[in-house]
């Protein structure tokens, strides 16, 4: 399997549908907003900017790289972010899960905890995935701490990594969590989302 076949992942908290330029004018309803954008390596800031990012994104699938997808609340139907497959290795069965973007009202919710167990269960289950890779920005401590939470382990940091729209350069702490893991990952995944169930 070369490209990522598009899917729907739905839980009872939110559906993950593929990405497209029909979503543009939901996600500026919500995601238009610098400090969601403070960790990333590219910046969006207006309309122009969030369409470009999500063409982007796109293209990604279209040649192969990864799956995007726009982040809908199930409740509400309303759009509040994004997330996608990335870096899409199938002769090596990885894949990563990243490019997330939740609007802050949606932030510590469910959404974002249900999201990654759909994606995992999706990357190994389905697509039989050895490793699911996650990354961040060395000084962004939310999502460091988000990230460890799930029960993905931290391998390291690689320094002077990338250099950000702004000109800054980052280090990018990497995560990952293995097939044999995988089990105890979903469980605790499964036990946050019973708590506010």
């Amino acid at each position: 399997m070369d490209r990522l076949d598009p899917v729907v992942l739905a839980g009872r908290f939110v559906r993950l549908v593929p990405l497209s330029l029909a979503h543009v004018d939901g996600l500026a309803e919500v995601v238009l907003d610098p400090e969601l954008w403070q960790w990333t390596l590219s910046q969006v800031r207006n309309r122009a900017e969030l369409e470009d990012y999500v063409q982007h994104a796109i293209h990604s699938w279209e040649t192969g790289h990864g799956l995007p997808f726009a982040t809908i609340e199930q409740s509400s139907g309303r759009i509040v972010g994004s997330t996608r497959f990335g870096a899409w290795a199938p002769e090596h069965r990885r894949v990563e899960i990243g490019w997330t973007t939740v609007a802050r009202p949606w932030q510590r919710t469910s959404v974002n905890t249900e999201a990654k167990l759909l994606m995992m269960t999706h990357a190994f289950e389905r697509l039989g995935c050895n490793r699911v890779e996650l990354k961040t920005d060395a000084q962004n401590r939310q999502s460091r701490q988000a990230i460890l939470r799930i029960g993905a382990r931290e391998e390291g940091e690689l320094r002077q990594h990338a250099v950000t729209a702004s000109g800054r350069i980052r280090g990018t702490v990497y995560y990952s969590v293995l097939a044999d893991e995988w089990p105890a990952v979903k469980t605790r995944l499964e036990g946050f989302l019973g708590q506010r169930g």
